[in-house]
């Protein structure tokens, strides 16, 4: 008895599918515009979540004192 043949090649992942069929859909260009808007989101995304920590941080802060000029 013989054991199956072993398959070599990995079954490709759904981003990876999904790449090839954007590739057939869109021209270069548009593909590297429809990337750099997501990278766009995602960057916006990461400051916005940086706006909502820092705001964290300064309401938990001791109010300053303030201070008398003569």
């Amino acid at each position: 008895m013989q054991a199956a043949p072993v398959r070599a090649t990995a079954i490709p992942t759904f981003a990876t599918a999904l790449r090839a069929v954007e590739a057939l859909l869109m021209s270069g260009g548009q593909r590297t515009a429809r990337r750099n808007a997501w990278t766009s989101v995602l960057e916006d995304r990461r400051r916005a979540k940086d706006r909502v920590e820092a705001q964290r941080v300064l309401e938990q802060a001791p109010a300053a004192a303030p201070t008398v000029r003569p």
